[in-house]
Formats: structure tokens, sequence, C-alpha cells
């Protein structure tokens, strides 16, 4: 038998689109943040953006991807481009597979977007290195590892405002 997303079995509400607008806005502020080059510190734009192309295929979608991805590039003073391309890859690669995606437990999910968030790197290392850029080291790629980590709390923290009150009413038996 195949097991729900999540351990609750009551039914989602449909999510808002300003709360999906306002975790990426807020995703983006994140990846902003100064950390210098500490390594494992995840992408969290990645990582809110692969959550709501799973989750709400029809709601965000390479568009998305494409426009906070040129808001990264000028915000981080990065090849024009390189996260734009980037996260479209990831938007396309997590709607295509976002069917298939959610039939599993949340650590099988996180299995399943490991790929797509080290892919989304590989991406933005391929066109750093073409423009003359040296190799990180794999050290770079811990911040797909640690954001796969993190897939279950923010799995959790963004489907947070979609449940219902346990609310029962004696007249609908539903």
């Amino acid at each position: 038998m195949i097991q729900p997303t999540h351990s609750s079995r009551r039914i989602l509400l449909p999510v808002r689109p300003w709360f999906i607008w306002l975790t990426l806005g807020l995703a983006a502020l994140l990846n902003l943040i100064p950390t210098g080059r500490l390594p494992g510190i995840p992408d969290w734009l990645a990582l809110v953006l692969a959550f709501w192309c799973i989750h709400q295929p029809l709601k965000v979608g390479m568009g998305a991807g494409f426009a906070f991805g040129l808001a990264m590039d000028v915000a981080q003073a990065s090849v024009l481009g390189q996260h734009a391309l980037a996260y479209v890859l990831l938007a396309f690669a997590a709607s295509s597979l976002s069917r298939r995606i959610l039939w599993f437990p949340l650590t099988q999910q996180a299995l399943h977007v490991l790929p797509l968030l080290l892919g989304t790197q590989l991406v933005m290392l391929a066109i750093r290195m073409s423009v003359g850029d040296e190799f990180p080291g794999l050290a770079y790629f811990l911040s797909s590892v640690v954001a796969t980590l993190l897939w279950h709390p923010a799995s959790y923290l963004l489907l947070l405002p979609q449940y219902q009150p346990i609310e029962r009413d004696e007249n609908r038996p539903i």
C-alpha cells in the first residue's frame, strides 16, 4: 500500500497564491544573506521553487524560475542567465516529475529531489566554468545534500497553512 506524503490523513486546503509568492520571495531574500563562501549553505530559492513546482505545477513553473533566476543573477552580480537557466530547468524537471514524486513518502521524495538540485548546481557550475571561473571543489555540491536533508522540515512548514482544522460535524460523515 502506498503511504501518504505526510503523516496526517487530513485533507489539505487549496494553497493561496499569495503564500506561494511570499515563500518564494523569502527564499530569494535568504539567498541574498552574505555567507561568504561557506560550503553547505543551501540554495533556498531552488529548494522552495522545487517544492512548489512539485506540489503546485499549474501555479508555479518555468516562468517563475526564469523571473527569480534573473533576479538572483542581477542581485548576486553573477553571469547573466546562469541562475535563470538553472531554475528554468529545475522547474521543468520538478513539474514533469511532480505526479511521480508525490506518490512517495517524504524521505523518498527527498531522494528524488537530490538529483534535481544537483543538476541545478551542475548547470550553474558549467556556465561559470565556461566563462573562465575555477572549479570550486567538491564541497560546492554539499549545499544540495543539505537542501535535501531540509526537504522534510521545509515540506512541513510550507504545507502547514493548508491543513484544515479538525472540526467534526456530526451532520456530515465526510
